[in-house]
């Protein structure tokens, strides 16, 4: 893998840039003053009180008084000589008012100014007596003032709202003792994970499982927010690992801070952290996660003050100055990113009771709906400015994927009341299998990408999810087609699977051709790596939840076994840079999504179907599962897409 950090990273991802962790100094939102800085505030405030006397305090000698610009004021009069009780109109008090009181305000007033000065030589006197750990220490007092304050403004009590219906999250213990012991082994592969992460790199985004330290990306910006803490809580809680999720809950509640001048990317912050947060606070009631998800959701809104409502793809947590990627087609905004915020948002209204987030998605809906699509499909790149596309590239895979399932799992999330989703989901499904769906002259079914009118005949490993997303959408397809689209669903895992058995390691390459002689094989070799990527495994468990075809299971297993195999190294796991070598190279990463997503699938593959059932949990693309709200307990009843 010659260029990693230019090429996708994660579920429904995009190719973020390299920049480095240097490329963005790192700040905090309280200053660390050094002692002789105190002082110097302390010696320039006792000056301007000097100066302040100098030029300020009234000339006795003169006996002037301060003039309002005044000559005559009125002044009310009292007629005493009815008792005090009658006001008798106004006394017209001019230049003849007595001096007396004048001097005496004068005296009161130098009074004041001497005792304040001499407030302020003892305070900087007593100042310059303390030593610097004293100093050091009242200083580190006031930053946690500031901090608690800012902590108790963020921690507004939310409207209680009512859960929805939660079934299925603790159960799913298979019958079958093979497929039990295949199941706790992938429990045990979680294990693995998340000590060596808890060991190594405990508060960094993600692990360095070779180096033994914490490692990051500048997706998240130049903080660190604990993503991999986020990322696999649901995973751990659904695999009854409850005291490491009671460790991950103790560390959000004290240490997770979105107050950071950090600039992280919109879309991996909202399915990683909102949804992972939220999906914890579904599993387990516990409030902190529902808080600190509307805190950090609140730092994402400035991201959409664009000219078009198109949210920026990067947005500083502590300015909410936002920007586009600089690779991005002309500065366009990309449509997996601004097409994959639904679920998490919807959500966010729901449990806030604030629309602000339900209609920022549905304003871009809104938009996306007005727009001309070339030949039935969306460009991967929009311009958040004028509005208007970019180049005309369109995917399933990276740039675009995630865009075309939250249009149907926003169907499938309420309750398949929103048919306004589901129509945008049919028409751009039919589109797509127009165009960019053939077959190779071996008989194997894929998805190329549009490329200025041309037809690429590539697939990408992101592009596997694809396989799942067309089983998932059968049910209720338009013309009785529910047959047609499960097959074509299988099609594609069979595809996916061929991709993977045709390596030395029996793990999929990031992405792979079907020209000429070659088919479902890497030829470059920057796409001959596999960064521990779930899409393949996900097409597997949604196409054994829909057939229980036990194919679907020995594959999944074939795939944990070379996981275990070649990935595994004694800091956690490592992704691998050439997955046709028997022999391969580490690129020293364990991915956050390895736990949310790789790992969870693959217990879910060996788990009974009653664990999180597709019925009441929809999977958000990084696969947090979120419950589906039913009329009677959603607050957006009113939306005409909702009747």
């Amino acid at each position: 893998m010659t260029t990693p950090a230019l090429l996708p990273l994660s579920g429904r991802r995009l190719p973020p840039l390299n920049l480095g962790a240097s490329a963005f100094p790192h700040h905090r939102a309280t200053l660390r003053l050094s002692e002789k800085f105190i002082l110097l505030l302390i010696l320039s405030a006792f000056i301007t009180l000097c100066f302040g006397a100098f030029f300020f305090l009234p000339d006795s000698s003169k006996h002037k008084r301060f003039d309002l610009g005044l000559e005559d004021v009125l002044i009310p009069h009292v007629d005493t000589s009815k008792g005090g009780k009658n006001l008798g109109g106004f006394l017209i008090h001019g230049q003849g008012h007595d001096e007396h009181r004048h001097r005496e305000e004068e005296e009161r007033l130098r009074n004041k100014i001497r005792a304040d000065h001499e407030k302020a030589l003892e305070e900087a006197k007593e100042k310059l007596k303390k030593s610097r750990d004293e100093i050091q220490a009242e200083i580190q007092t006031e930053k946690n003032k500031v901090v608690q304050e800012l902590k108790r403004k963020d921690s507004k009590p939310l409207p209680p709202v009512p859960l929805p219906n939660l079934i299925g999250i603790n159960s799913g213990e298979p019958a079958d003792p093979d497929i039990r012991e295949k199941r706790n082994k992938v429990k045990e592969m979680m294990k693995h994970a998340w000590d060596n992460y808890r060991q190594y790199g405990w508060g960094h985004n993600e692990l360095k499982p070779i180096a033994r330290k914490g490692h990051s990306t500048n997706i998240f910006g130049n903080s660190q927010m604990g993503a991999t803490i986020v990322d696999a809580l649901d995973t751990l809680y659904i695999m009854g690992l409850h005291d490491e999720f009671r460790e991950g809950q103790e560390w959000i509640d004290k240490n997770l801070d979105f107050s950071v001048n950090s600039e992280v990317s919109v879309f991996e912050v909202n399915i990683r952290f909102i949804g992972g947060l939220l999906a914890a606070y579904y599993l387990s009631g516990q409030e902190v996660f529902k808080i600190k998800a509307v805190q950090l959701a609140g730092k994402l809104l400035p991201a959409f003050n664009t000219p078009t409502g198109i949210p920026w793809a990067m947005v500083n947590l502590k300015s909410g100055v936002g920007r586009n990627w600089g690779w991005a087609s002309a500065g366009s905004s990309i449509l997996a990113e601004f097409g994959t915020l639904h679920m998490e948002f919807v959500h966010l209204s729901y449990l806030t009771g604030d629309p602000v987030y339900y209609n920022k998605v549905m304003h871009i809906r809104k938009l996306l709906q007005k727009m001309d699509r070339p030949n039935g499909l969306y460009p991967n790149y929009l311009n958040p400015r004028t509005g208007r596309w970019g180049q005309h590239h369109t995917s399933v895979g990276g740039l675009g994927d995630s865009f075309y399932e939250y249009l149907l799992k926003a169907w499938l999330m309420s309750d398949k009341m929103d048919t306004e989703a589901r129509k945008m989901y049919d028409d751009a499904i039919e589109a797509i299998e127009k165009h960019l769906i053939r077959k190779s002259n071996g008989g194997l079914t894929f998805i190329g990408e549009w490329k200025n009118g041309h037809l690429e005949r590539k697939m990408g490993h992101l592009t596997c999810f694809a396989g799942g997303m067309f089983a998932l959408g059968a049910d209720g397809s338009r013309d009785d087609k529910a047959g047609h689209y499960l097959q074509l669903g299988a099609e594609i895992a069979h595809t996916c699977h061929e991709s993977y058995d045709r390596t030395a390691l029996k793990l999929g390459p990031e992405a792979f051709k079907f020209d000429g002689g070659v088919e479902a094989v890497a030829v470059r070799q920057n796409e001959k790596y596999y960064i521990l990527r779930p899409e393949v495994i996900e097409t597997y468990w949604y196409m054994w939840r829909f057939t229980h075809d036990p194919k679907y299971r020995q594959w999944g297993w074939e795939a944990t076994q070379a996981i275990d195999k070649y990935c595994r190294v004694s800091g956690g796991f490592s992704g691998v840079k050439d997955v046709y070598s028997s022999s391969p190279t580490y690129d020293d990463v364990q991915q956050s999504f390895f736990l949310a997503e790789t790992l969870k699938y693959l217990y879910l593959l060996f788990s009974n179907d009653d664990l999180l059932p597709l019925d009441n949990w929809v999977f958000n693309t990084e696969a947090h599962p979120l419950p589906v709200l039913h009329l009677a307990n959603t607050t957006l009843a009113g939306n005409p897409a909702y009747r």
